[in-house]
């Protein structure tokens, strides 16, 4: 009989999962060139980019979702927090994803191959939304009477005119994959790790969140529809469990043949039962296959062996 135990993801990596090194990188510089002149050929939409962005503003209010300027004005009471906002947005976004995956790859290959594709998936369903629904922030929305912090406080990643930003697509809120890919990296680095403060993780999704919505380069619903789209990816590539279940070791009989908390018959250890200690006596078989009879004169009442309910 065997048992079964859990262990730990936590170990050393499982070099044979790990796919080459050179590949991976040329695949994922790849899918990132091709996100990067995918939005720019996005963009330029600029009359069908704000009718969006005021339907999305009407349908979040239709919703009564909190408005972006109330975390706008959380920020805004203090020069040095919006500075430190615009600074995660421009900074963070990019660097950790890519050490999320560096760290993926060496340390628990298993992880680094269903994230890889996770967040590819993601990216390429964004890209395809990006095409289709071009969306303009709400700190280009007049009717939102939000700051344009990146141009105001600094730093910022865009152009001071949009439709002519050749570094990336202004027009391209929904969804917000600084969000999605927020999540992503917290989600993975909780199943991918033991330690009890991994939880923490979830405060660069959440922080992402508040410096997106406060910096008005999101709306909430883009965040809400990159939530849905990553739970489908998810779904897709499912990651591998946090703990795994293994087959432990039948426990080894001693030499005198006892299983711990088993008992055995006599002659297993090389004794010899009662029943043949007399000489010239021997057990009857009846058949081949092992069911033996007792001797004559025993117990009508005891017909089957004394061991064999020792064996289960």
């Amino acid at each position: 009989m065997t048992y079964a135990r859990t262990e730990p993801t936590d170990q050393e990596p499982d070099i044979r999962a790990r796919p080459p090194l050179v590949r991976e990188f040329l695949l994922v510089a790849g899918l990132f060139l091709a996100y990067k002149f995918g939005r720019q050929a996005a963009n330029g939409h600029v009359e069908e980019a704000f009718r969006n962005a005021g339907n999305v503003w009407d349908l979040e209010r239709a919703l009564h979702l909190p408005g972006e300027g109330a975390v706008q004005g959380l920020l805004l009471h203090s020069q040095t927090l919006i500075h430190a906002a615009n600074t995660y947005y421009a900074a963070v976004h990019f660097p950790a994803t890519a050490l999320f995956l560096v760290w993926l790859y060496w340390r628990r290959p298993r992880h680094y191959v269903r994230s890889r594709r996770v967040l590819a998936a993601l990216t390429g369903a964004a890209l395809v939304l990006h095409l289709l629904f071009p969306l303009a922030p709400p700190r280009m929305l007049p009717a939102a009477g939000l700051v344009d912090t990146g141009q105001v406080y600094g730093p910022t990643v865009y152009g001071q005119t949009p439709a002519t930003d050749t570094m990336a697509n202004q027009f391209a809120a929904m969804p917000s994959l600084h969000v999605g890919w927020a999540v992503m990296v917290a989600v993975g680095l909780i199943v991918a790790t033991r330690s009890r403060w991994r939880w923490l993780w979830l405060l660069h999704p959440a922080l992402t969140l508040l410096v997106v919505v406060g910096t008005a380069n999101h709306y909430w619903l883009d965040a809400i529809v990159v939530g849905a789209m990553l739970a489908v990816a998810l779904a897709v590539f499912r990651l591998p469990p946090a703990a795994r279940t293994v087959p432990a070791r039948p426990s080894r009989p001693d030499l005198r043949g006892s299983v711990e908390g088993s008992p055995v018959p006599a002659y297993a250890g090389g004794g010899a039962p009662e029943a043949f200690a007399s000489a010239g006596s021997s057990p009857s078989f009846g058949a081949v296959g092992g069911s033996a009879e007792p001797a004559d004169g025993a117990d009508a009442g005891s017909r089957a062996p004394a061991w064999a309910g020792a064996v289960r």
